[in-house]
């Protein structure tokens, strides 16, 4: 199975598609999630693993409309344990780094572990592993990369500071995705919507009150502006039910409700 990632190998995205599909798969790497939906519909990738929220730094807004305006498929998530580690060239202390660089979301993630070296300055860069694998290509002295211990281990780095996150109970959630349309399952126990509101007092409040009707709960729910609407919202909305046909029924009655309703993907609930 083609599996496009974003970044490399080494990468918290490598590792997820391995921990779901297996390690016997073909790899295909870019750069920038922007990138990952022509991979599918140009067939050089059969499915997605996008990052979608962190438990520190919250959701990943453009990735939302991503999916949404390329009209991608949730098939599936999963849940990552996030463990940064300030990896180098074997030999050196922490006080001989001068510059870290990673990706933005691992820099926030590790904010407070570096107010203790005043003297390294943090740059923002594409991808945790890719920063790995240049250190150790050029052979940089001074510099620093934060990334998973895959990376360290692929790239041949000597990790010099573990488990430098803020929160060490980190975790990173991913979706699987596809550009296959959305299938009906009875199987599925989680459901991810797109839906948009009338403006009038109560209207959301009303859509929440069928969910609970038909004893569905509410995991999540994002709102986003609607570009050509100013001050007009859609609401991204992920829940778990025991019942299929308590979904069934609540979505028909949210989509009479709402202005636009759109089911993104049904799949079933990863374990955290």
């Amino acid at each position: 199975m083609k599996v496009a990632i974003q970044g490399i190998k080494g990468s918290f995205h490598h590792i997820v598609a391995e921990e779901y599909f297996g390690k016997n798969i073909d790899l295909v790497e870019c750069m920038s999630f922007g990138e990952m939906p022509d991979l599918l519909h140009n067939k050089k990738a059969e499915v997605i693993v996008m990052a979608i929220e962190n438990s520190i730094a919250g959701a990943i807004l453009p990735n939302y409309a991503l999916i949404d305006d390329h009209k991608l498929t949730i098939c599936g998530e999963h849940y990552l344990p996030i463990h940064h580690n300030l990896m180098a060239l074997g030999g050196q202390k922490i006080e001989d780094i001068k510059e870290v660089y990673s990706h933005p979301m691992a820099l926030l993630q590790c904010h407070k572990f570096f107010n203790d070296y005043p003297h390294i300055k943090l740059i923002e860069d594409k991808d945790t592993a890719a920063v790995a694998k240049r250190i150790q290509d050029q052979k940089l002295m001074g510099v620093a990369a934060i990334a998973g211990s895959l990376a360290a281990e692929i790239y041949q780095l000597e990790i010099i500071a573990p488990e430098i996150q803020t929160i060490k109970d980190n975790a990173t959630r991913f979706f699987i995705l596809t550009n296959a349309e959305s299938k009906k399952s009875v199987s599925a126990n989680k459901a991810s919507i797109k839906f948009i509101t009338s403006n009038d007092t109560g209207s959301l409040a009303e859509v929440l009150t069928i969910l609970a009707k038909h004893n569905l709960n509410l995991s999540k729910i994002q709102s986003m502006p609607v570009i050509e609407t100013p001050w007009k919202y859609a609401f991204f909305a992920d829940f778990i039910f025991d019942s299929y046909a308590d979904y069934f029924n609540a979505i028909k009655e949210v989509k009479e409700k709402t202005e636009a309703l759109k089911v993104l993907g049904e799949y079933s609930k990863s374990k955290r």
